[in-house]
C-alpha cells in the first residue's frame, strides 16, 4: 500500500463527503471535520413548529453520478435511497399570467412551450439538440476530469471538443444565444434562467452554459423519497461504513504548513498530523482565513474574479394546501435584465424578484403538518458586501408576499404560521461561502466559467479542493464529481512519496 494513508477533510458537504468516501474505501485513514452539528453542509436539514424543510439544493439531476460513487465503494445506491424522477420538473408562472409546464419528456416539453407561446416546437427541438452538442463536447473535458492534468487534453474526446470549439459557443452570452432560437420573451427567460444554476447572469456568462438546461431536461430530474437531505445521509452513511471518521461541532481554524507543503490542521485549538488535506470549505474562505494568504499566487487569481450570486431563504409553514403550485415552482420578474443588474451591480435585492418557491411536503407528507405546506421561498440575492441585510429581507419578504398574492391569487400573509430565514451572512457562517456566494466566483465573462479552483493545488503539496468552488462547479451532481476528481488525484500523487 502508499506511504500516504491519512487525510483530513475540512467540512462534511457532499463534496467532502465523496471524496472522503472513496478514500476510505481505497484504504487511507480519513477524518472529516465539521463545524455544524450534522452533514450535507448546504444540502442540510431544518425542523421547526411540525415542518421539515432541505436548507439548499432541492433537486437532483445526473443520477448516475450518485449510483457511480456507491458502486465505486462497492455499494448499491439502492439500499440507501429511493429516488423519484420528476414528470413535471417545474410550473412556470410569468407576468401575464401565463403558466408553463416544464415536463422531464422533452417531446411534451416543447409542444408546452408551442402551446404557451409564440415560439414553435421546431425550435424548441433545434435548441435541445444545441444544447446537447455542448453537453457531448465538453462534458468529458469539463465535468469529469481535472483541468490541471495534462492526459485531460489529450483524451479523443477532448480533442474532438477543442476543435469543434464554434459549436461550444464561448463567445456569445446565454441570453444572445437563446434569443437567437427564440422570439418570444418568455421562452429565452425561462432558458436563461439556468445561469443562475451557476450563480452566473445570463446576459454576461458564457452560452456553454446552455449546458445546464441539457442535464435537466434530457437527463432528469429527481427527488429522494425523504427529501433531499436523505442523499447527504446517504453519503455520511457511506463514508462511516468504510471506515471514515466525521468529527461534528470541530471547526478547523487553520492549515498547517512546512514550506510548500501541507503537514496537518488545527482544530480546537489541537494540531493534528495529516499527509494531505482536501478543503471542502470555499476556495476563497480556504486561502484567506486557513492559510492567511500564504499561498499568494492561487489566491490573489481568486480574489480579483467576482463572487457569484447568494441568496435569500424564507422557510415558510404555510397554513392549507394549494394545488395551484406543484413541488417546483417559478414566479418570474417583469425585466430579467434589469434583476440581474441589480444583484450584480447595484448589489441589492432586486424590487421585482423571481420567486423560486419549492414544497417538500407535496412528494413527502411528513414534511409538514397535516392540512399545511412547507414552502422552501428563495430568490436570487448579491453576494453580502455589508449591506444592511435586516432592510433587504423586509423589504423583499414584503415584495414576496405581495408578487404570491398577485400571480398566483393566494394571500399567505396571515398564512404564515412558522418561520425561519437566511441570509448571505448566514450562508457565509454557517458553511465558510466565501461573502455568502453560493457557487464560488461567477461565471459572468467568457473566460470566468474556466477559471474555477482545480482540485489540486498549484502551490502546496498535499493540498486538495472539492465543493462547489472548485471545478467542475456547484450543484448535487458536481460538487460529488469534484470530491471524485478530488480523491483521484490524492489516490495518484499521494501513493507516492514525488
Amino acid at each position: 500500500m502508499a506511504s500516504i494513508k491519512k487525510v483530513a477533510v475540512i467540512g462534511a458537504g457532499l463534496g467532502g463527503l465523496s471524496a472522503a468516501a472513496r478514500l476510505a474505501s481505497n484504504g487511507f485513514q480519513v477524518d472529516i471535520y465539521e463545524q455544524n452539528k450534522s452533514a450535507g453542509g448546504k444540502a442540510n436539514n431544518l425542523k421547526f413548529d411540525g415542518f421539515r424543510f432541505d436548507t439548499g439544493p432541492s433537486l437532483l439531476t445526473m443520477p448516475f453520478v450518485l449510483e457511480e460513487l456507491f458502486n465505486d465503494c462497492g455499494e448499491r445506491l439502492s439500499d440507501y435511497l429511493e429516488l423519484k424522477k420528476l414528470e413535471l420538473t417545474c410550473k412556470y408562472f410569468f407576468p401575464d399570467n401565463t403558466i408553463l409546464n416544464a415536463f422531464s419528456d422533452q417531446k411534451r416539453f416543447a409542444e408546452e412551450i408551442a402551446l404557451k407561446t409564440s415560439d414553435s416546437k421546431e425550435s424548441v427541438i433545434k435548441y435541445f439538440k444545441y444544447s446537447e452538442d455542448i453537453y457531448t463536447l465538453t462534458s468529458d473535458l469539463f465535468l469529469y476530469n481535472s483541468p490541471s492534468q495534462v492526459s485531460t487534453y489529450l483524451s479523443k474526446k477532448a480533442l474532438t471538443a477543442l476543435l469543434n470549439l464554434k459549436k461550444i459557443d464561448t463567445l456569445r452570452t446565454m441570453h444572445k444565444a437563446n434569443a437567437s432560437f427564440f422570439k418570444d420573451k418568455k421562452t429565452v427567460q425561462l432558458f436563461d434562467r439556468y445561469a443562475t444554476y451557476n450563480g452566473s447572469n445570463p446576459y454576461l456568462a458564457p452560452a456553454t452554459l446552455n449546458i445546464i438546461q441539457h442535464v435537466e431536461s434530457k437527463l432528469g430530474a429527481y427527488v429522494p423519497a425523504n427529501g433531499i437531505y436523505s442523499i447527504s445521509e446517504a453519503i455520511e452513511a457511506l463514508v462511516k461504513k468504510k471506515g471514515g471518521n466525521i468529527f461534528y461541532e470541530s471547526k478547523v481554524s487553520s492549515i498547517l504548513t512546512d514550506g510548500n507543503a501541507v503537514r496537518g490542521i488545527k482544530v480546537n485549538e489541537a494540531e493534528k498530523e495529516y499527509d494531505a488535506v482536501v478543503s471542502n470549505a470555499d476556495v476563497n474562505y480556504t486561502f484567506k482565513y486557513l492559510l492567511n494568504d500564504s499561498v499568494l499566487s492561487e489566491s490573489k487569481k481568486l480574489r480579483k474574479l467576482q463572487p457569484s450570486l447568494s441568496g435569500v431563504v424564507f422557510y415558510w409553514g404555510i397554513k392549507g394546501t394549494y394545488k395551484k403550485l406543484d413541488i417546483h415552482n417559478i414566479l418570474f420578474s417583469e425585466d430579467y435584465e434589469k434583476e440581474f443588474f441589480e444583484i450584480f451591480e447595484k448589489k441589492i435585492c432586486p424590487v421585482d424578484p423571481t420567486v423560486y418557491i419549492y414544497i417538500s411536503s407535496k412528494y413527502n407528507n411528513d414534511d409538514a403538518p397535516a392540512g399545511c405546506e412547507n414552502w422552501f421561498v428563495m430568490i436570487n440575492a448579491p453576494f453580502n458586501e455589508n449591506q444592511i441585510w435586516e432592510d433587504e429581507i423586509r423589504k423583499t419578504r414584503e415584495r414576496i408576499i405581495n408578487k404570491v398574492n398577485s400571480m398566483l391569487g393566494i394571500n399567505i400573509k396571515d398564512k404564515i404560521i412558522a418561520e425561519s430565514i437566511l441570509s448571505p451572512v448566514e450562508i457565509e457562517s454557517k458553511t465558510s461561502s466565501y461573502r455568502g456566494s453560493i457557487y464560488g466566483i461567477s461565471s459572468n465573462s467568457k473566460t470566468a466559467a474556466f477559471l474555477r479552483q482545480n482540485n489540486k493545488s498549484s502551490s502546496l503539496k498535499g493540498l486538495y479542493f472539492c465543493g462547489g468552488s472548485a471545478h467542475p462547479g456547484g450543484g448535487i451532481p458536481l460538487v460529488i464529481l469534484s470530491g471524485k476528481i478530488a480523491s483521484e488525484l490524492i489516490i495518484k500523487y499521494e501513493h507516492n512519496d514525488d
